[in-house]
C-alpha cells in the first residue's frame, strides 16, 4: 500500500534542501486467512535534494496485531498461529537514492531512476519482518498536461528469504493521475500492483486515493485511503503524513 516511503514518488514539486516527514499509516486485512492482521506504521523520514540527486532515509516504528504470519509489503508467508499476538518495535530501515534522469520542463515530461535497500532491521522473531535485506530498482515517469499529471512506476525487487522460507523476486508497478486544484491543493488516484513474493501467497492489487496540501512555504500535509482487491493486500488502510522543509 502507499506509505510514507511510497508517497515520495507522487508528483509534488520540492525545492532543493533537507526535509523531514512523519505521520501514521494503518491497515487491516485477512490476507487469505481467517484472522485479520492489523498494522500501525509510524515512519520518520529524512530527505536531502541537490541538483539531480535525492537521498532518503526512513526509520519506522511498527506494531502488528494478528496471527503472526503476515509481513508488511510481503503478505502471508507461512501458517498462522493459533492465537493472536501484538508485537511492536523497530521496522525495516530503508535507504533510497534517486537520480533525475530527464527533466523536460518545456514538455512536462520527467523521468527518475531510484535504487532502494530495505535493511532487515525489523525483528523476525516477533513477525515484524523477514530479517533479511531487500534490493529494488525502479523507474518513475511523470507527464503533465496543464493542471493534470499522469505518472507510473515500474520496478524489480530482489527479496531476502528468512530461514525455512523461499521468497520470489518480484516485479511491481503503479499507474496514477492527479489534478492540481490550486497552488496549495492537489489530489489523485494510484493503482498499485506487485507479483506474489511467497510461492503459495497472493499478488498485491490496491487502489489509493490521496490529497496533498501545502501549509505555507515549508509545511505540507498528505492524507490517503487504500482499498485492497486481492488477498495479498490489506482490505483497507488509511494514513496521514506531514512534511517540513528546511
Amino acid at each position: 500500500m502507499i506509505t510514507a516511503a511510497a508517497l515520495a514518488t507522487l508528483p509534488v514539486a520540492a525545492d532543493p534542501g533537507f526535509s523531514l516527514t512523519t505521520g501514521l499509516d494503518y491497515s487491516t486485512g485477512k490476507y487469505g486467512g481467517t484472522e485479520s492482521t492489523d498494522m500501525l506504521y509510524i515512519p520518520v523520514a529524512g530527505k536531502y535534494e541537490a541538483d539531480k540527486y535525492t537521498l532518503k532515509l526512513t526509520v519506522p516504528y511498527l506494531q502488528v496485531t494478528g496471527p503472526g504470519n503476515v509481513v508488511r509489503d510481503v503478505g502471508q508467508i507461512g501458517p498462522a498461529s493459533t492465537t493472536r499476538t501484538k508485537q511492536s518495535g523497530l521496522g525495516d530501515i530503508v535507504v533510497a537514492g534517486t537520480y533525475d534522469m530527464y527533466g523536460g520542463h518545456a514538455n512536462g515530461t520527467f523521468v527518475d531512476v531510484t535504487a532502494k535497500i530495505k535493511f532487515g532491521t525489523a525483528d523476525e522473531a516477533k513477525g515484524l519482518g523477514t530479517g533479511k535485506n531487500d534490493y529494488a530498482l525502479q523507474a518513475d515517469l511523470y507527464k503533465t498536461f496543464g493542471k493534470n499529471t499522469v505518472f507510473g512506476t515500474l520496478g524489480y525487487k530482489v527479496m531476502g528469504s528468512p530461514p525455512g522460507v523461499t521468497l520470489n523476486n518480484v516485479f511491481y508497478a503503479s499507474l496514477g493521475a492527479g489534478h492540481q486544484y490550486s497552488q496549495e491543493t492537489s489530489a489523485g488516484l494510484i493503482l498499485n500492483l506487485q507479483e506474489k513474493a511467497f510461492p503459495t501467497g497472493f499478488p498485491q492489487q490496491e487502489l489509493t486515493a490521496y490529497v496533498s496540501r501545502k501549509l505555507g512555504k515549508t509545511w505540507k500535509a498528505q492524507a490517503y485511503a487504500v482499498k485492497g482487491f486481492s488477498n495479498g493486500s490489506p482490505d483497507w488502510g488509511a494514513g496521514a503524513m506531514f512534511s517540513v522543509a528546511f
